[in-house]
């Protein structure tokens, strides 16, 4: 494993990934909390799909962090990582019962943690070579 080198090119492209499926979970939580509903099986499948793109994001930045650029590398990754991942478990920890509270709810996780991963994309692309 520490044989295999990352380019930072791998980085940024995973970044786009996580913005691109970050906004994708906004659009269906903002959508569900508009029209009342609760959140749908398919926006439940999209948040997932938000949540391990997030990791692997974190786990590519851990490695160019070991290829050497940085401890900055980590501290973003860590803000910016496990900030999105905590806002969704606290939404799954706490889920209500009520429908439109849940789309609510919803709502307020994906816009905050799609925020975190803007900040962190935007800061972390600045000390990728």
């Amino acid at each position: 494993m520490d044989d295999i080198m990352i380019s930072p090119t791998v980085h940024l492209v995973v970044g786009a990934v996580v913005l691109v499926a970050g906004l994708a979970a906004v659009v269906v939580a903002v959508r569900a909390a508009m029209k009342r509903q609760p959140v749908s099986r398919g926006a439940h499948l999209v948040f997932i799909l938000f949540q391990l793109s997030v990791m692997l994001q974190v786990l590519v930045g851990i490695k160019l962090l070991d290829q050497g650029l940085g401890p900055l590398q980590l501290f973003v990754h860590y803000l910016g990582g496990l900030a999105p991942m905590g806002f969704y478990l606290f939404y799954y920890w706490l889920k209500p019962a009520d429908g439109v509270t849940q789309g609510r709810w919803a709502a307020v996780v994906a816009v905050a943690s799609f925020l975190f991963v803007l900040m962190t994309f935007t800061i972390g692309s600045m000390y990728v070579a």
